[in-house]
């Protein structure tokens, strides 16, 4: 493909609450084996660009751990690669990435020592595949200086925490507001952008110069009555983890078929770091309905509606119901837990009870299994 990707994965979301206390948003568990970031790594790969780089900041040595090897999403090779930067101090510069404009300004080396005539820009935090070769011949087409992926959304959905957009007929972007108080639009944007690599890097130069640090305030609305910018719709499904209850939603998500068969049985894949684990092994009297149960997990209980991920032990007459238990959580025996969030590397007290009532109740035991 004759791009370049950037994943932009350094931003911090307190909605997230303690989730995000441990790691970045980006790094976030998955549907059982994977993590937030594989899923636009692995649209990347599919869509053979062939040379990525990774925007890493915040709460990073987990995201930075996942990334150790670029072999699993098939980046290992001798032209181009997986690229992952983290803010530096140098002799110009000693402050953190200020803004996602900042960041590409800090990694413009990155842009200029590449030969490739476009740049795809993608979040890593979302769940979705894409194909990008066709945002990039909808780019060329339209003789855009900019794509904005874009997709419309339910009447009903909140849709104030996101960038939304107006079209006209051609679907030419005429207005573009970064969570607005009252929105004009439901078609939001996804966080997804094609533009050209030397016109990105001029762009880029000058939000510098005025010290602007946003892509979206500073460039995409900014420029949005000077440059051709245009959006480029999906309807396929899509989800942005930006709250508890957005990643909550989005591992539920996965226990419904259609949405295993899209993302697991058709083609292209997903792919993600592998851990050499045994399969998960259910004893003797246990009840397991429509869960996913990842590998490395001992089931003794009953597991209802909810998501398990590696590692992970349930005990004798446990219930565990509607909820998400994270890697490697030991949870004692006559425990019941629904409606929550368990967080990785805990330990559960046999006869405990955890229910969220209003909300997703977030988990968070300390690991006594690891103490000196």
């Amino acid at each position: 493909m004759r791009a370049i990707g950037i994943i932009l994965a350094g931003g911090n979301n307190r909605r997230m609450k303690e989730l995000s206390q441990k790691r970045a948003v980006c790094a976030m568990p998955i549907a059982g084996s994977y993590r937030s970031i594989d899923f636009t790594l692995s649209n990347m790969s599919n869509s053979h660009i062939q040379k990525v780089a990774v925007f890493t900041q915040y709460n990073a040595r987990s995201l930075n751990e996942h990334l150790n090897s670029s072999k699993w999403w098939d980046f290992g090779r001798k032209q181009g690669g997986l690229f992952v930067f983290t803010p530096a101090v140098t002799t110009d510069n000693s402050s953190w990435y200020r803004g996602t404009a900042d960041a590409i300004y800090q990694n413009l080396s990155f842009l200029k020592s590449s030969h490739e005539p476009y740049v795809v820009i993608a979040s890593g935090d979302v769940v979705y595949k894409m194909d990008f070769n066709k945002v990039l011949e909808y780019h060329i087409d339209k003789k855009a200086d900019i794509t904005v992926v874009c997709r419309d959304m339910g009447q009903s959905a909140k849709v104030d925490r996101y960038g939304t957009v107006r079209m006209n007929e051609d679907y030419r972007i005429e207005d573009f507001e970064e969570k607005p108080l009252q929105a004009k639009s439901n078609t939001i944007s996804c966080g997804i952008y094609v533009v050209r690599r030397r016109q990105l890097i001029e762009m880029i130069e000058k939000c510098a110069e005025e010290d602007r640090y946003d892509f979206v305030r500073d460039i995409l609305i900014r420029y949005k009555d000077v440059k051709r910018i245009y959006g480029y719709k999906i309807t396929d499904y899509w989800s942005n983890i930006a709250s508890v209850e957005d990643y909550y939603n989005t591992n539920m998500d996965f226990l419904k078929p259609e949405v295993r068969d899209y993302f697991f049985n058709q083609y292209p894949d997903i792919y993600s770091k592998v851990d050499d684990l045994p399969p998960a092994k259910y004893n003797v009297g246990v009840s397991v309905r429509n869960s996913l149960i990842s590998s490395g997990c001992i089931v003794n209980g009953t597991v209802e509606d909810s998501v398990v991920f590696k590692k992970s032990y349930i005990g004798n007459n446990c219930v565990i119901k509607n909820s998400i238990i994270l890697n490697d959580v030991y949870i004692g025996d006559n425990t019941y837990i629904e409606n929550c969030i368990v967080e990785s590397h805990g330990t559960i007290k046999a006869n405990s009870h955890f229910v969220g009532e209003d909300e997703i109740k977030i988990v968070v035991e300390r690991n006594e299994r690891y103490m000196i």
